[in-house]
């Protein structure tokens, strides 16, 4: 058994980074008119894999969206206990990855403990700091950020890194619950309106390449770089359910 759960280890490697020498940039209360929300304590880890997850936010069809395939780089940005980790991991397979990013250790090793009991190896754990995510420059394919981006400190130098990372047809996905509907019963200071999203992301390097709208409590807009060839067939799904194109102004 000691050997079995060594082996294990072994193939799902955490990937921890020395600490920069550079002084970390001040982290930032409020950003284009937005209070910054709060990171997420691990302490409430139990809350991202609630029962009633899938219907609150329809994940299936999320993980739908993103288009993922085989072979494919893709991140977790916030990963937490890995929910929507090991979906991703399942749909790019043994010769795909997922980066699983999160800046507190303890969600890691929630996150190793599920996917070890899953039987999931192809998931790099990786330690990232309040300003730098630790992805490698221009290898993955998609970046997914679930309710997770309204709580950076730092949303400039982690749009600039995530940005770095993406392959020139690669995607970052904001999934944020919407601002705009006050039925919504999450608190304002961890909602997002479309408006705000784009706003900060086009500030950014990022335009939006499109958006899904069918969730049931939650905004999805997929941006690419703004020095990408503007073919947004190359992520989408096959078959998209009903999904809205940026408005041109």
């Amino acid at each position: 058994m000691p050997h079995r759960k060594l082996a294990s280890l072994c193939c799902f490697a955490l990937l921890i980074s020395p600490l920069s020498a550079e002084e970390i940039p001040p982290a930032l209360k409020e950003y284009q008119g937005r209070t910054i929300a709060q990171t997420m304590h691990y302490q409430g880890a139990p809350w991202l894999i609630r029962e009633s997850r899938e219907r609150e936010e329809d994940c299936t069809t999320m993980v739908k969206q993103l288009g993922l395939k085989p072979g494919m780089i893709a991140c977790d940005m916030g990963c937490g206990n890995g929910f929507y980790t090991l979906k991703m991991a399942e749909v790019v397979g043994a010769e795909g990855r997922v980066l699983a990013v999160d800046i507190q250790p303890e969600m890691l090793r929630l996150l190793q403990a599920r996917a070890e009991e899953a039987e999931i190896k192809n998931v790099d754990r990786i330690l990232g700091d309040v300003h730098d995510p630790k992805l490698p420059a221009g290898q993955v394919d998609l970046i997914l950020c679930i309710d997770v981006y309204h709580e950076f400190s730092h949303p400039v130098q982690m749009l600039a890194a995530m940005r770095e990372s993406l392959k020139p047809t690669g995607r970052l996905v904001l999934v944020e619950f919407r601002a705009e509907d006050e039925n919504v019963p999450i608190k304002p200071l961890h909602k997002m309106s479309k408006d705000q999203v784009n706003k900060e992301l086009t500030a950014n390097g990022f335009r939006l390449a499109r958006q899904f709208d069918d969730l049931p409590w939650q905004h999805m807009m997929f941006y690419a770089r703004d020095d990408s060839p503007k073919d947004e067939a190359k992520l989408a799904p096959e078959q998209p359910p009903t999904e809205t194109e940026p408005a041109s102004k």
